[in-house]
């Protein structure tokens, strides 16, 4: 056997092959400290939440900012972006 061929078959063996996983699969909830909280009376639904929310938990319904905690890892992007200041993080109760 050529040394080539060897070193592929050596290095197929130490390949691990694992499903791509996505966040709808892997609820990241659980990995957060602290937690936005949305305003209602002040968010005036611009969006910018949800456009710069990097794990897209942010959904506008009714012209207002509604945060889906099973999958926001409190990055706290949305509160640092939203311009009126409509959302505050606030300590995780588990």
């Amino acid at each position: 056997m050529g040394r080539k061929k060897k070193e592929k078959e050596e290095k197929e063996e130490l390949a691990l092959f694992a499903r791509p996983g996505t966040s709808i699969r892997n609820k990241t909830g659980s990995w957060r400290v602290m937690k936005p909280v949305v305003n209602k009376k002040i968010c005036i639904g611009c969006k910018l939440c949800q456009q710069y929310c990097p794990d897209s938990c942010i959904k506008i319904i009714n012209k207002k900012s509604v945060i889906d905690y099973d999958y926001c890892k409190g990055c706290s992007v949305c509160a640092v972006e939203c311009p009126v200041k409509a959302i505050s993080m606030e300590k995780e109760d588990k």
